[in-house]
């Protein structure tokens, strides 16, 4: 399957919503990023990824990456040093249990969804937004081949 029609222009629309939301609480920068196929370890994929993608170079270290590769159906969850440091031992376990409840049922965009807004609510908590936050990244979803 092509990774740019797997979600489908409407479920794109709610995706970029919710990381809007969840950044409008927090300085902390949330991404996605789709592609076919993984052929490495899915977590150093991601973390290759994270850096492809600069989510390394926000100013507070406070990036995440949801990455799903949805041929292989593996997905990871990366999230950078500054709230790493800060979150819950648990935590990014807690999201991906959060999100798998939701892709056994084939409901790929709510699983999405709901990984960005409770990442949101753990960023908030530790990197509350200020009035000078700028938006560091970008909304938009990624997509590999």
């Amino acid at each position: 399957m092509n990774p740019k029609e797997f979600l489908g222009k409407e479920n794109e629309r709610l995706i970029k919503e919710a990381i809007e939301g969840a950044e409008s609480q927090t300085s902390g920068e949330i991404r996605v990023h789709i592609e076919s196929r993984c052929k490495d370890n899915v977590l150093d994929r991601a973390a290759w990824l994270f850096k492809k993608l600069k989510m390394n170079a926000t100013k507070e270290r406070n990036g995440v990456l949801i990455y799903l590769s949805i041929n292989d159906r593996k997905f990871a969850i990366i999230g950078d040093s500054g709230i790493n440091k800060v979150v819950p031992e648990g935590f990014w376990k807690k999201i991906k249990e959060i999100m798998i409840s939701h892709f056994s049922k084939g409901e790929f965009a709510p699983g999405i969804i709901g990984g960005i807004e409770k990442t949101g609510e753990q960023l908030k908590q530790y990197f509350p937004w200020q009035t000078d936050d700028v938006n560091e990244l970008s909304d938009e979803i990624s997509y590999g081949k």
